[in-house]
């Protein structure tokens, strides 16, 4: 295995925080996130808000627990966060009509409008991302991000 390029570390040489793939992680995904919140800024919302806003755009409507799958976030976070769009008006919550246990989260007319108009502001974010990194590295950087192992887990993806 060539290993050049890369700096080899000891049994006996302690770890450093610039050594750690978590945080390197964490503190790509700070930035990028604000990146993303900066450019949403206009409309109120946050890249997470967007993102569930999108999500239903695009399924229509969902469960909670749907949600928190295809988004990867906690349940309970899921939640919280589909609680304060049902309470500006964004998503509406009813029984599901196959199974009561469960409720279905679709956007209200306010809600569609408001991706509509976030849509842009989030196409700009990504145009900079890919304008600040290269295209080619930031389709990349998708491509890898979503190829990750952790534990017993590939990250999973709905493509790009």
């Amino acid at each position: 295995m060539d290993l050049k390029g890369t700096e080899m570390l000891s049994a006996n040489q302690p770890l450093g925080i610039d050594q750690c793939n978590c945080n390197a992680m964490r503190k790509a995904s700070r930035q990028i996130t604000r990146l993303y919140d900066a450019h949403l800024e206009p409309v109120g919302l946050r890249i997470t808000q967007f993102l569930i806003l999108a999500a239903l755009a695009e399924a229509e409507s969902a469960t909670v627990i749907a949600l928190a799958e295809r988004l990867d976030v906690e349940r309970t976070a899921m939640g919280k966060m589909v609680g304060f769009l049902e309470r500006d008006g964004f998503v509406s919550m009813k029984p599901s009509p196959t199974d009561g246990r469960y409720r279905v989260i679709e956007l209200t007319l306010e809600g569609r409008l408001l991706h509509e108009r976030a849509s842009p502001l989030w196409l700009a974010a990504q145009q900079e991302f890919a304008n600040l990194n290269g295209a080619a590295n930031a389709a990349s950087l998708r491509t890898e991000l979503n190829g990750i192992v952790v534990g017993k887990h590939r990250a999973m993806s709905s493509g790009d």
